[in-house]
């Protein structure tokens, strides 16, 4: 086959260092164009960007070429610099060490998606930690809960 394709829909979600509230209604708009300005730049364009105080969620096709971890540091650092550069209140800003991402199938990119445009209701119920530890167990991955948390 002389051609290379491929169709890698992730889920991505990772935090704000301590679970840190940085991410407030003033700057939650502009970081989600921002984010998908970057992932657009990595040829790997979002599908939908949502987050609350304390975390991102971010639906996007990874493309062929590009390591997921590489996306990811693209993500996190650029948009790091970015929201530090918002307001001196942001000054200290910075995004948790890990992250988690997860394979969505084509057929599950609807469920998915609307789950991710409704995090502010969801999380009325559950914490990040109970969100995230529930993504671990539904995509049976090995996990050390005393590591999940720095």
């Amino acid at each position: 086959m002389p051609q290379s394709l491929a169709n890698i829909h992730t889920h991505l979600v990772f935090s704000t260092k301590n679970r840190h509230s940085w991410l407030t209604d003033d700057v939650r708009p502009d970081l989600h164009a921002y984010m998908a300005t970057v992932l657009a730049n990595l040829n790997s364009p979002s599908k939908i960007i949502n987050s609350v105080e304390d975390h991102v969620h971010i639906l996007f096709n990874l493309h062929r070429t590009l390591a997921l971890s590489k996306a990811v540091e693209r993500v996190k650092s650029s948009s790091s610099q970015w929201i530090k550069s918002q307001s001196s209140t942001l000054e200290k800003f910075s995004w948790q060490s890990g992250y988690g991402a997860f394979s969505v199938s084509e057929s599950n990119l609807p469920e998915v998606s609307h789950y991710i445009s409704q995090q502010r209701e969801h999380h009325r119920t559950k914490s990040f930690q109970e969100e995230y530890l529930a993504f671990l167990k539904r995509h049976n991955m090995d996990y050390d809960e005393q590591y999940l948390w720095d």
